[in-house]
């Protein structure tokens, strides 16, 4: 019998290993995200965006020059605003920079809880070195309200909010500062982010309301801010809008938001900035308790600073009045473990040296800087400067950690000396340069293997 073959309908070739054999199925699932836009950038588009980065960068150079003459070039002291008046016409396109929001898992993570670091005695030893005049601290409504007193004062007119800005700006901006007080996720206004180009930024972000923006929203404008504007503006930005609304937030929940973290992590990427509006105005306002100390000390504790940046921090808050949570940041910055200069360290000792004739109770924290320091930098010190750190942990003492100070002291080389310079002080020489003796005739045995 012969048997009739079936004809197959939509034959599939053969392929061989290593071949696009599952092509079909690969082109079944849709392309990802980062796939749709793999696409490169036209030269004409490339050649704009060069252009307008260099007219961005002259900008910025330009920037404090114009700042000195504004003065002169604009007696009746207007706001010069060329980019807001186009953002009347343009207000509504998009904004490249999507913002997804925070998830809850990164919060839950991120609000770890503080009271497993805290020590209720060492919070009420704090205390007692805290300023008990509870003065608010600065804000940038305080500061434009001064200004605008002062323009008062000289023009002797009524007050106003922003007498020399365009009432549409107003508006503008106002409604901006609606959009912000509600902001969880997405693009963010683009009028907003023209406000660092601006001359008078501090006058039109004042018209926002920074104090009732949403926290996402102060994650944003902080890597709005800290991407486009200088050091020393940023710095204003980080004292007057990031820090009050840090300790703000801090006083009222007992913790922080973790947007706000996520702030102050952004801010400490321009690390002179964060220590000049952040570090150091919150040491200065002399009411920084330890719950703040240690919220901003774990983020120094976790991110990297410059070995410059970060000696200048030791040696401004060495130098700085003592307020109890000192000694924390500053156990943090040595425990960085960076080589520090001789000027930094003659100011540590200098700072600890201040409490030889103090007869308060120093708290644990003081003498844990004091400890790390000594575990650090014990053979960068003087030998007189050893002399005068052990004649002061004789007066402040700690049951436990003035023991581990005193090892650490005395049991190091000094500053300038050599390993083998200690090695001979501690061993002595007849030891060390005595030959080794041995006996030919004294051989052990040697075990054998039997036939």
């Amino acid at each position: 019998m012969s048997k009739k073959r079936g004809r197959i309908t939509n034959p599939e070739p053969f392929l061989p290993l290593g071949s696009d054999a599952f092509s079909s199925k690969k082109r079944t699932k849709p392309p990802k995200h980062h796939q749709l836009h793999q696409k490169l950038v036209p030269s004409a588009v490339s050649s704009k965006i060069l252009k307008e980065a260099l007219i961005q960068q002259k900008e910025i150079q330009h920037e404090e020059d114009d700042e000195n003459n504004v003065s002169e070039k604009n007696p009746d002291n207007k706001f010069l605003l060329p980019q807001l008046n186009r953002l009347k016409d343009n207000d509504d396109e998009d904004d490249v920079d999507d913002f997804d929001g925070f998830s809850e898992t990164q919060s839950q993570l991120g609000q770890w809880n503080v009271e497993d670091e805290i020590d209720e005695e060492d919070e009420k030893l704090l205390e007692a070195f805290l300023s008990k005049d509870d003065r608010p601290q600065r804000t940038l409504a305080d500061i434009i309200v001064e200004k605008i007193k002062e323009k008062d004062a000289q023009v002797s007119s009524a007050a106003q909010p922003m007498p020399k800005l365009d009432d549409s700006i107003i508006e503008l901006y106002k409604g901006v500062g609606k959009l912000l007080n509600k902001y969880t996720s997405g693009k963010i206004p683009k009028a907003f982010k023209h406000i660092p180009s601006v001359q008078y930024w501090e006058e039109v972000l004042y018209l926002t309301e920074p104090e009732k923006w949403s926290p996402n929203a102060m994650y944003q404008a902080t890597r709005i801010f800290a991407s486009n504007l200088g050091v020393k503006k940023v710095e204003r930005f980080y004292k007057f809008v990031l820090l009050p609304r840090v300790r703000e937030d801090i006083r009222k929940n007992k913790r922080l938001h973790f947007a706000l973290y996520q702030s102050l992590k952004k801010a400490l990427y321009k690390p002179a900035a964060f220590n000049k509006g952040i570090l150091f105005p919150l040491c200065e306002s002399r009411t920084c308790n330890l719950r703040e100390a240690v919220i901003v000390g774990s983020i120094i504790e976790k991110i990297s600073i410059p070995p410059l940046h970060s000696s200048v921090a030791l040696l401004k808050l060495a130098e700085m009045e003592y307020y109890g949570t000192t000694s924390y940041f500053i156990k943090l910055l040595i425990e960085k473990k960076y080589a520090l200069p001789y000027r930094v360290l003659d100011a540590l000792v200098a700072h600890f040296m201040k409490f030889y004739d103090d007869s308060r109770v120093m708290p644990v924290i003081w003498h844990q800087s004091l400890l790390a320091f000594a575990q650090r930098y014990k053979n960068e010190l003087t030998k007189e400067d050893k002399a005068n750190l052990n004649t002061l942990v004789e007066r402040q003492r700690h049951k436990l950690v003035t023991p581990e100070i005193l090892r650490e002291l005395n049991n190091s080389r000094n500053r300038g000396e050599k390993e083998d310079d200690l090695m001979s002080i501690s061993t002595p020489l007849s030891i060390v340069t005595k030959t080794i003796q041995e006996d030919r005739f004294d051989i052990p045995d040697v075990p054998m293997e039997e036939d």
